[in-house]
């Protein structure tokens, strides 16, 4: 199991609640079924994400990789137990919102 922290949370409730406010279930049930592939994608092959979203290489940082699923970009923590940190969706100004 992938843990989130606090942030990611964060970012999570943020998102579903911009979603609800325009009615978006869709969108809804998109955000639920990327951090499950997101989930199960780290666990199978924790090394395969990227240092950072090509836009935004000064985001590298030791300990963290980055995955895109489907228009979502996910950071997460390589050292066990892994958790999932970050939660943005691709157009996002993401380094606004760390």
């Amino acid at each position: 199991m992938i843990r989130l922290s606090p942030r990611a949370l964060r970012h999570i409730t943020n998102l579903r609640d911009h979603y609800e406010a325009l009615g978006r279930d869709a969108a809804i049930l998109n955000l639920a079924n990327v951090l499950e592939e997101a989930a199960a994608r780290i666990q199978a092959n924790p090394g395969d994400g990227l240092p950072a979203p090509r836009p935004y290489p000064l985001l590298a940082k030791p300990g963290r990789l980055w995955l895109h699923v489907k228009d979502y970009w996910i950071v997460y923590t390589t050292a066990a137990p892994r958790s999932i940190v970050g939660v943005f969706y691709e157009t996002a100004n993401i380094p606004r919102h760390l």
